[in-house]
């Protein structure tokens, strides 16, 4: 979901951002694993784990991240909604640990129930979602502005920050995995477009 703003007397689009200071990372985590039902921890934890869409998050299933013997996969494999295309990823040890509890804790779950249950029925909605994501920051008062968007924009920032130094294809394999068509469309969306050039000047020395 994107916010309408008025500036200089014209609506304009307000972009959703990604989470950039790992404190605010870690506040949300603490608030959330204080809460007794685990579910909204786990969703913040997984979606910047693993960088999907909100819509292809929430229709996650016990199936599609538990082994038949219900320990969890090391990788899933899902179709998009959106790009009707297949999407192979890895549940790393941010996303395990998370959960693993979460699991054993669901009584008598069935492997086409959904991982994220909504307390009405179904999967949390990505309107849900946004709620949850937009009430957390403000009420730990983490200035932006952030919804469902930000878990896969903070998953993307973060790959792209911790390894550009060390790996210069970074940029095309993160376009890849957010399915863009160019780069600048990946700079643009993780929002480190400004950061980029301030780089490319801080690196000019003559």
């Amino acid at each position: 979901m994107i916010n309408l703003v008025k500036k200089d007397g014209v609506i304009k689009a307000q972009e959703v951002e990604p989470l950039k200071n790992i404190k605010d990372i870690n506040k949300i985590k603490i608030y959330f694993r204080g809460k007794e039902d685990k579910r909204d921890y786990i969703i913040f934890v997984v979606g910047i784990n693993i960088g999907l869409r909100a819509s292809d998050l929430l229709q996650l299933k016990l199936k599609d991240v538990l082994n038949l013997d219900e320990s969890i996969k090391d990788s899933v494999m899902i179709q998009e909604q959106k790009t009707r295309k297949i999407r192979e990823f890895k549940l790393n040890k941010s996303c395990k640990e998370a959960l693993e509890p979460y699991i054993k804790d669901l009584n008598n779950a069935d492997m086409e129930d959904y991982l994220f249950p909504s307390r009405k029925g179904g999967h949390l909605t990505v309107k849900s979602l946004h709620k949850i994501i937009k009430s957390i920051t403000r009420e730990l008062n983490i200035k932006g502005n952030y919804g469902t968007h930000t878990l896969r924009k903070t998953f993307a920032y973060h790959i792209y920050t911790n390894n550009i130094q060390d790996n210069s294809t970074i940029l095309h394999t993160l376009q890849k995995i957010l399915n863009h068509s160019t780069p600048s469309m990946t700079l643009r969306y993780i929002g480190i477009t400004k950061e980029v050039i301030n780089d490319v000047y801080d690196g000019l020395n003559l």
